[in-house]
Formats: C-alpha cells, sequence, structure tokens
C-alpha cells in the first residue's frame, strides 16, 4: 500500500509540474503582450493587412494560446496521467 500511496505522490507532483509550466507559459504571453501594449505602442499599431494590426493579431494569438495550452493539458491528462492513474487503481484493487 506504500508503494501504491508513493507511486500516487509522484504521479500528483508530476501533474503540477505540467500544470505550473503550463500556467508559466500563459503568463509569459499574456504579460508580454501587456508590455507591448505599455512599451511599444506604435508597434502595435503598424497594419498587417487592411484594417488589421499587429496589436489585434497579437491579442487574437494571445486567446488562442489559451485555447491551445488548456488542449494541452486536457490532452496530456487524458494520454498519461488518467491511464497512470487507472494503473495504479487496478494495482491497488488488487493487493
Amino acid at each position: 500500500m506504500t508503494q501504491n500511496t508513493g507511486a500516487v505522490a509522484a504521479l500528483a507532483a508530476r501533474r503540477w509540474r505540467v500544470a505550473l509550466t503550463l500556467t508559466a507559459a500563459m503568463l509569459a504571453v499574456y504579460f508580454g503582450f501587456l508590455l507591448l501594449i505599455a512599451f511599444a505602442k506604435p508597434l502595435l499599431a503598424r497594419p498587417v493587412t487592411g484594417g488589421l494590426t499587429l496589436g489585434i493579431l497579437l491579442g487574437v494569438l494571445v486567446i488562442a494560446s489559451a485555447w491551445v495550452f488548456t488542449w494541452l493539458y486536457v490532452r496530456w491528462t487524458n494520454v498519461h496521467y488518467d491511464v497512470a492513474l487507472e494503473k495504479l487503481r487496478a494495482q491497488g484493487g488488487r493487493g
């Protein structure tokens, strides 16, 4: 039982590392965008095409990155975390 408890704790620590890494990446994207707004307004005002400016494009990419990071986390949990947790449950039921 203690071996299973240690494995569950290691799996939980791994989940936290993934979650904190993705959170840090999202914060970097978000605060990077805010710093551009604060200190590089002329850069963000540059037109990309037609009525689309670099600022609008980057703003959309910030929102899209939140979706991508969420998808990455859900994908990781489905492929790795849930499978490992199910194996631990099966081992715990046998012992």
